[in-house]
């Protein structure tokens, strides 16, 4: 039986790239592609992926806001983060937004057959130019550290309008992008406030960069 990949990256070149390169394995099959994280979710419900190949920085919806709406969609399919960047609070907000492999653009293409693979086998896989330990580590904090932040407290989908909301989107934007009611978003944002003790997007982006949910750099990309 062969991997059913979806490609999702904002740039026609590297899709193109990335086609050839998993047609040609006998165990691949591309299903769908995507330039973005909106019509990713649409192509991920119509096409029923089993690994998902996704660019990080796109315009819009970035990878790490579309992890968490895919894993909605198509809880089976498992993520692969494709990036430019080696840093490591960007591997540990893919991992903890639900990816199972990060490779970056310039590591060699068998690197992302790899980590497409290991991700069908629902195993872990960084990137060989980056440090081995980082997966390491962020299981052991997450198993062993306690619930301590206010942002733990938040629910998936706080945690998601949280995010967005330090993005500068407007409450109607998030309702678009969640299919939800503006009424619902402003529950949620409520909700949010109450539980982190923190008003204004401003003070929440602060509070997001202070704990480590959002690196700025990451949104400038």
């Amino acid at each position: 039986m062969k991997i059913n990949v979806l490609i999702v990256d904002d740039h026609a070149i590297v899709r193109e790239g990335l086609h050839k390169l998993l047609s040609a394995q006998p165990d691949m099959n591309v299903v769908g592609e995507a330039e973005d994280g909106m019509t990713a979710l649409k192509v991920a419900k119509s096409t029923q992926p089993d690994v998902i190949l996704l660019d990080i920085a796109m315009s819009g919806l970035t990878g790490l806001e579309t992890i968490g709406l895919l894993k909605e969609k198509r809880p089976e399919g498992q993520i692969v983060i494709l990036s430019m960047h080696a840093k490591e609070s960007y591997v540990q907000q893919a991992l903890s937004a639900g990816a199972l492999g990060y490779v970056l653009k310039a590591s060699p293409s068998s690197d992302i057959l790899r980590a497409i693979r290991a991700a069908y086998r629902k195993e872990y896989f960084l990137s060989s130019k980056i440090r081995a330990d980082v997966i390491e580590a962020y299981l052991a904090s997450h198993k062993h550290q306690p619930t301590v932040r206010g942002y733990d407290l938040l629910s998936e989908r706080e945690q998601q309008v949280f995010r967005f909301v330090v993005e500068g989107k407007t409450t109607k934007d998030i309702a678009d992008i969640l299919c939800v009611s503006t009424k619902t978003i402003e529950k949620h944002r409520g909700s949010i406030t109450s539980k982190l003790g923190v008003h204004g997007r401003l003070e929440l982006l602060k509070y997001a960069i202070k704990i480590g949910v959002v690196d700025p750099d990451l949104w400038s990309d």
